[in-house]
């Protein structure tokens, strides 16, 4: 990716004119000014600490070639893709980038690897696709002699797939596309599409317990991992991959998660299915939020949720359209027909079935009833389809606001389905509070994107003027909304991980033992403490 922010040159993703309005009007931000990264020659580094003696050993470990401490090279991995990582890199400050970055291809290095770190007491961060939101990839040193980047981009050569039983076994370096480019080879899928799939990594995405968006119907990868091989600085403890067990405490539980700072996970073994032969996205509308949520409630308890189950509220509603408006005839055509029906305020909802061509028209029906009976009004396909062309835009986008000034961000919880609505309501109204005292009151969107018998997720993204000092920006409305979440009863994350931005309320989470319990797992398996320190524990 671009070391200033996602993806590769030349992917910007241009504002509508009915966008830039919302920006001026909502925020004040005024569309002619510009905030551009700097340069790349202007971006400070710290010299490398890494002593000659231990770069000598690694190169032994892997190669010389594969042991990097250029400038460039330490800079691409000297942050992650949170906003507060952005705001940092873009304004020049790469004093967090490692002292190296190192290349193995196979376990044993990374076993010889982690044996010299933890002799010589130099931290390691595991890096995948450097996608993490949440500060997870951070090289921090943490009292060390020194930190490497321990890029696992070549272990990318297993896929092994077991037809019969519908397994896979993958390398932790494999790319989101790169992985199911090779499964579709052999006719299945995995079926996890994160809005970071482009550029995530199959060991990132178990390192974080992560969810795809299609997970509702797919499941998350916690529930797609059977097997795992992780290389610790005092072994390797591996899991065997089986559909069940009833042996004791499950450590591929310990692992799935982890982010790291038990060890470098470098293999994974995971539920695959057919690939599919037929997909249909389509999109749906709802007078308002709280009756779209009770008709996916409806829809998900009675078996018939989609595979993909997204709902927006009223704002993020009103920005869809703004960033899809093309002012035609048919699109005044279609919000007249939604004001007539009381719509005219309402909620985007878009569902997407994949499998062959029975089973999704089969599923489609089901679900369509049961929507309707619930309030919504079918938009047909066009919606979906759009959607699913735009799955993955959301990041770059990011980039096009953070040029233009304005702070954009996004987080995410979960709850029961009793609590749903006044969460929402909580954490929209701490957020425009924490922001709207600082002179920079907020867009604050939310939609509901993965479903669950007893609960499902709240995915936020906010958007504000950008002050001069945009760091404490952030901390003002992370902290405020974080807070609200641990009161009104959200887990802290749903799917983005711990990291470092979430280490202050994981204790809310766990509690006080639940902390003594992995910290004691991390002092066995990591008795120096160089595995990616800093991060999930407080």
């Amino acid at each position: 990716m671009r070391w200033w922010g996602w993806g590769e040159d030349g992917h910007a993703v241009p504002l509508p004119p009915a966008a830039e309005r919302m920006l001026r009007d909502e925020l004040g931000v005024d569309s002619a000014a510009r905030r551009p990264p700097v340069g790349l020659e202007q971006v400070s580094v710290r010299d490398s600490r890494l002593p000659p003696v231990v770069r000598e050993r690694l190169a032994a470990a892997v190669g010389a070639e594969h042991v990097r401490d250029g400038r460039e090279d330490r800079i691409a991995h000297a942050v992650g893709r949170s906003y507060p990582d952005l705001v940092r890199i873009r304004s020049g400050d790469a004093s967090s980038a490692p002292d190296a970055v190192v290349l193995p291809a196979s376990a044993e290095q990374v076993a010889a690897l982690l044996a010299v770190c933890a002799e010589q007491r130099v931290a390691v961060t595991p890096f995948g696709g450097g996608t993490s939101v949440v500060g997870g990839v951070e090289p921090l040193r943490d009292g060390m002699t020194a930190a490497i980047s321990l890029d696992l981009r070549r272990l990318d050569t297993t896929v092994g797939v077991d037809r019969t039983s519908l397994t896979a076994r993958l390398d932790a370096g494999l790319f989101g596309p790169e992985a199911e480019r090779r499964l579709g080879a052999e006719g299945v899928t995995l079926g996890h599409f994160p809005q970071s799939f482009e550029y995530s990594t199959v060991g990132g995405w178990v390192a974080t317990r992560s969810a795809g968006q299609a997970s509702t119907g797919y499941g998350r990868i916690d529930e797609l991992v059977e097997g795992l091989r992780c290389i610790t600085p005092v072994g390797e403890l591996a899991t065997r991959a089986l559909p069940a067990s009833a042996a004791g405490p499950s450590l591929r539980e310990l692992i799935v998660g982890s982010e790291g700072v038990l060890g470098v996970i470098c293999e994974a073994t995971v539920r695959v299915r057919p690939a599919p032969s037929a997909r249909r996205y389509e999109g749906w509308s709802f007078r308002s939020f709280a009756e779209g949520c009770a008709a996916l409630r409806v829809m998900e308890q009675s078996d018939g949720a989609a595979d993909v189950c997204r709902l927006s509220d009223e704002d993020e509603t009103r920005l869809a359209m703004a960033l899809t408006s093309t002012g035609s005839r048919s699109e005044r055509r279609g919000r007249r027909y939604l004001r007539l029906r009381g719509h005219e305020r309402g909620c985007l909802a878009i569902t997407g079935f994949e499998g062959d061509e029975e089973d999704v028209e089969r599923r489609r029906r089901h679900t369509s009833a049961l929507l309707r009976a619930g309030g919504g009004i079918s938009l047909g396909r066009r919606p979906g389809e759009a959607w699913l062309h735009s799955r993955y835009a959301g990041p770059y986008l990011r980039d096009e606001l953070l040029d233009r000034g304005v702070m954009v961000e996004t987080l995410e919880t979960a709850t029961t389905w009793v609590n749903l609505e006044s969460l929402h309501d909580a954490v929209t109204s701490a957020l425009r509070g924490a922001l709207g005292q600082r002179g920079t009151p907020p867009l604050v969107m939310c939609h509901v994107s993965h479903l669950y018998p007893s609960g499902a997720s709240l995915y936020f993204t906010f958007l504000a003027r950008q002050e001069d000092d945009g760091l404490a920006q952030w901390r003002a409305a992370k902290t405020a909304a974080s807070e609200a979440i641990v009161a009104g009863g959200g887990t802290i994350t749903h799917h983005h991980a711990v990291g470092r931005d979430h280490r202050p309320w994981i204790r809310a989470e766990v509690g006080q033992l639940g902390i003594e319990l992995i910290r004691a797992a991390k002092e066995r398996l990591d008795p120096a403490g160089i595995m990616n320190p800093g991060k999930l524990l407080p």
